[in-house]
């Protein structure tokens, strides 16, 4: 079988879909024309996951088993005390991408505070991304990804990804990795996409992933901290390292420059590697040409329609991203428990491509619709599984809870696309609602009343204020509440006057003193917006 053969019949055609500009890399990755997958890059923006750092130990916390790690950003890298030290005889994490070691050992604080008191130095690579007002991840356990091999400096493991299952398979690239040329202090781990190659291209790929090293320690050696020593390829010379699968049939690119550069790095794989790559130049955007782009506006939206009639929404949340199924429209030909089941089973399958394209994790919780049956339960978190065996972060999903739950985790490296490619609407500040027209006039007569006493209070006989409002309030208060302000006036022998202003935020309001204009209060303050 050809490493890269092209679509055959029965098999699903798959594409990459590469649209470059100026400030913006998108890369999609196209199954018989639905996205699958997705990723996006802003080369104004530094990418951290993967890169290495030079730094400084800023502080020790004892109670936080954990060093905090000067790299020369706004905030310091969080190193827990176990990720400190290299690993020499740990298990191979199931994650082969950026393979390193996953067993947690035991580190006293005594040791710790003797080998990296702060002031001292330690290299460092970033395993996530700052996300919210939390800074970078790190571990010492460096990792370098190459395109069928990952070196691990530091340590004596060599073995193959688990994502590998057959047996002989495994056993030809153990032989392999024994014949390698390699140094007692480095570690190396055969990548999946290994599975079917030749002994010359792991050669190949060892002598690139050298010479990376050997220019990563002449930077740790010439640079003083804090200091990037090793920079992460870009989206697009990832996607011929990382997504340059035999199961890819064709990557088309739209950027000539960017054409070539890819095509360049796939002719180090082998020839048929080279000739997947094509050159997109129709009148068409890129993504509008195979359909990228509408189905990227409807996936990122909050409700999500499923093909049953069925549909689900998503909500974010800094702590986990709550999933809720509904039957909507769906009906059925059978039982009522077998449409819950139909339903329940394609939102599972659509959840699971969803992480994948909105690039979400952390702890996931699915509100399916309820299934009596534990049969129809088993079923849908088996779905549920064999969907996640495509995506490339780490997952875990447990079974359905008696409260008709599914949790899971899904390994987080930086922001989802969500918060990189959206920011929090400035009327609502994120919420998704503003107050209504009847809260606000409540806020508004208790205001006044609360003005109106104190100046009564301090003497004054006649009470006059004007209030600033926005349109629509200003609506509200004409046609619903001018009773309750012609008493307010009666009450406290005042006057009222009232204006409103166009561009005024709908929860904006200020009441000032009708004779001298001072403000005396304002209200839906605008300054956190």
């Amino acid at each position: 079988m050809s490493l890269f053969g092209w679509f055959k019949k029965g098999a699903p055609k798959r594409e990459i879909v590469v649209n470059v500009e100026k400030l913006e890399t998108r890369v999609a990755v196209v199954e018989n024309g639905r996205v699958e997958e997705f990723q996006v890059e802003h080369p104004t923006e530094e990418r951290l996951v993967g890169s290495i750092f030079k730094g400084r130990i800023q502080n020790l916390e004892h109670d936080l088993q954990a060093a905090f790690v000067d790299i020369g950003l706004k905030k310091n890298a969080f190193l827990h005390y176990w990720d400190m030290l290299p690993d020499d005889d740990s298990r191979l994490d199931d994650d082969d991408d950026h393979a390193r070691p996953s067993r947690r050992r035991r580190v006293s604080n005594e040791d710790i505070s003797k080998r990296f008191p702060p002031g001292s130095e330690i290299v460092v690579q970033v395993t996530k991304g700052p996300i919210g007002t939390k800074g970078p991840r790190v571990t010492a356990n460096l990792s370098l990804p190459g395109r069928y091999l990952v070196m691990m400096p530091g340590t004596r493991l060599r073995g193959v990804s688990r994502k590998i299952g057959d047996a002989k398979e495994r056993q030809r690239l153990k032989k392999i990795l024994d014949r390698l040329p390699l140094p007692d202090d480095a570690g190396l781990i055969v990548r999946t996409v290994g599975s079917g190659a030749n002994k010359r291209a792991f050669v190949r790929d060892l002598r690139n992933l050298w010479e990376s090293w050997n220019e990563l320690q002449s930077n740790i050696k010439n640079l003083k901290p804090p200091a990037c020593v090793y920079h992460e390829p870009d989206l697009v010379e990832r996607v011929v390292r990382d997504w340059l699968t035999e199961e890819i049939d064709r990557v088309t690119i739209d950027d000539a420059d960017a054409f070539d550069r890819i095509r360049g790095v796939a002719g180090k794989i082998s020839r048929r590697a080279k000739n997947v790559i094509h050159h997109y130049e129709g009148q068409l955007s890129i993504f509008e040409h195979h359909g990228v782009e509408r189905q990227l506006e409807e996936a990122f939206r909050r409700k999500v329609n499923l093909k049953s009639g069925g549909y689900l929404v998503f909500d974010e949340t800094e702590a986990l991203i709550a999933i809720d199924v509904n039957t909507g429209r769906h009906r059925g030909k059978g039982s009522q428990e077998d449409a819950i089941l139909e339903v329940n089973l394609e939102a599972v399958e659509e959840v699971a491509r969803q992480l994948r394209l909105r690039n979400i994790g952390g702890l996931v919780v699915l509100d399916l619709i309820d299934m009596k049956s534990r049969k129809h339960q088993n079923a849908v978190h088996k779905t549920m599984k064999q969907a996640l065996k495509r995506d490339r972060s780490r997952t875990n999903v447990l079974p359905i809870s008696e409260l008709g739950l599914m949790e899971m985790t899904r390994q987080r490296q930086e922001e989802s696309l969500l918060s990189q490619m959206y920011s929090d609407c400035p009327y609502c500040r994120g919420h998704g609602l503003i107050k209504s027209p009847l809260a606000l006039s409540v806020d508004i007569q208790r205001q006044i009343a609360a003005l109106m006493r104190k100046v009564r209070h301090e003497g004054h006989n006649m009470v006059e204020l004007q209030i600033v409002v926005a349109p629509s309030v200003l609506e509200r208060l004409r046609t619903e509440d001018e009773a309750f302000l012609v008493e307010l006036q009666r009450r406290y022998t005042g006057r009222l006057t009232f204006k409103s202003e166009l561009h005024r935020h709908p929860e904006s309001f200020c009441i000032a003193d009708g004779q001298s204009g001072k403000i005396l209060y304002s209200g839906g303050d605008q300054s956190t917006r």
